[in-house]
């Protein structure tokens, strides 16, 4: 790979919502290979935190379901969105895959939980350059409904979600340019 591939592989990364999916199924051989590209992720100690759960098929509409209920129990009828109930089912049904982004804390907890909580988000962008490499849409989500999971999944003592990693094929060929301040403004140089 040469080093302009990788620089542009990351300059344009983005968030392709599920609204923009065209239905097209993403291959389980694909969702593999980005899993395993994930798995290479940095890792102090190797405590390798990162857990996916892969929802396909009909587990994306059980989801669908548990998280727009879900929605509803904890929502009282002033703060209740038609719009938002709709679009929590809208974005599972027109993902091809939905990964659950999860952690599993080091039960030695020979490292502090935020650095696995950045291995695990390491593992995320490695999933999301694999994506952007071979063209396919993919959307990190991470709603406040990820709290009540544990009712959806059986986890692992110690680990809990932090988000969805939606995926879908899309029609666009671009999508727009990055909106980044100039690193200029972020970096002071000592000498």
């Amino acid at each position: 790979m040469l080093e302009e591939d990788i620089n542009t592989i990351i300059r344009e990364r983005r968030s392709i919502f599920p609204v923009e999916y065209n239905g097209k199924e993403v291959s389980k051989a694909f969702i593999k290979m980005m899993l395993e590209n994930a798995n290479y992720a940095p890792t102090h100690k190797l405590t390798q935190p990162w857990r996916f759960k892969v929802l396909q098929g009909s587990a994306k509409e059980r989801l669908a379901i548990f998280l727009s209920d879900t929605y509803t129990d904890i929502t009282s009828e002033t703060d209740f969105s038609p719009f938002k109930h709709k679009k929590i089912i809208r974005n599972c049904n027109a993902a091809s895959a939905i990964v659950a982004i999860c952690l599993q804390r080091d039960k030695k907890e020979r490292v502090p939980e935020w650095e696995e909580v950045a291995s695990m988000a390491m593992a995320v962008q490695n999933m999301w350059l694999t994506c952007t490499a071979n063209k396919i849409g993919c959307y990190w989500s991470s709603p406040k409904l990820i709290d009540y999971l544990g009712d959806f999944f059986d986890f692992e003592d110690g680990e809990r979600c932090y988000g969805f990693f939606y995926l879908g094929h899309y029609d666009k060929e671009q999508k727009d340019a990055s909106k980044r301040d100039p690193i200029e403004v972020k970096v002071q140089w000592l000498e």
